[in-house]
């Protein structure tokens, strides 16, 4: 018989309550944008940055070739982005965890970001925060709703979590700043921390050059609450009636 070649499953590219949740989205971004106690910000996880002298296929004008290996050279060690996007100002805030991208590190980092704004923002009130309807975040994650319910009693701030549809995250506000920095640093090794850092620091978004910090916790995976604890959490959290099947 002839060779046949594994068939891919194509994804769904829209699912019954897309519009739903993108009339609910541009809402909430509507509202937020008008109110003077509202801050929106937008938030996701990139790729984790493998240290290493592998190519990340850039070009550029030097006279030299830089020369990087040929192939994976096997253990290295790993920066997990993630970053926060301030929509109004466009301040770009990326944190570089050296270890997995859990509901900790993700609050955890919320919470570092912002003890350093708080103070310009004292006038706030309620915070927007646009994110993907991606697996590491979703609102049925008892370890993040519950850090997201202590972040916002710890802060006195109304928490809005604004989820893009499944498969439209591109839409999501920082994932443009992700190309500029994947563009910008393409044409080094980011085989070391420092360097991996300093490239980050001189990118730029809308002119302005991003905050960067290295997160040195290490998280440990499938932290998690039992179903009846969560439950005791129920009636702090309001969901739309539209979505709530699908975050």
């Amino acid at each position: 018989m002839p060779l046949r070649r594994v068939q891919k499953a194509k994804p769904l590219k829209k699912i019954p309550e897309t519009y739903a949740i993108f009339d609910n989205l541009i809402n909430i971004n509507k509202i937020s944008d008008l109110r003077q106690d509202s801050l929106r910000i937008s938030i996701d996880t990139k790729t984790k940055v493998d240290l290493c002298d592998s190519s990340r296929g850039g070009t550029s004008r030097c006279r030299k070739a830089l020369q990087a290996n040929d192939h994976d050279m096997g253990f290295k060690d790993k920066l997990a982005p993630f970053g926060i996007l301030n929509v109004m100002t466009g301040l770009l805030t990326i944190l570089f965890g050296v270890s997995f991208e859990t509901s900790d590190f993700i609050v955890d980092c919320l919470e570092h970001w912002w003890s350093n704004n708080k103070e310009q923002n004292s006038h706030i009130k309620q915070l927007v925060i646009n994110l993907d309807n991606g697996p590491r975040y979703p609102s049925h994650r008892t370890q993040f709703m519950k850090r997201m319910i202590d972040f916002a009693d710890k802060n006195n701030l109304e928490i809005v979590l604004a989820y893009y549809p499944p498969y439209y995250s591109k839409y999501n506000p920082i994932e443009h700043c992700w190309g500029i920095l994947e563009n910008h640093w393409s044409t080094t090794l980011l085989n070391t921390m420092e360097t991996t850092l300093q490239w980050a620091k001189t990118m730029t978004w809308k002119g302005i050059s991003p905050v960067i910090t290295l997160v040195k916790i290490t998280y440990q995976k499938g932290v998690r609450m039992t179903k009846k604890t969560f439950n005791a959490l129920a009636d702090r959290i309001d969901r739309d009636a539209s979505c709530q099947n699908t975050i």
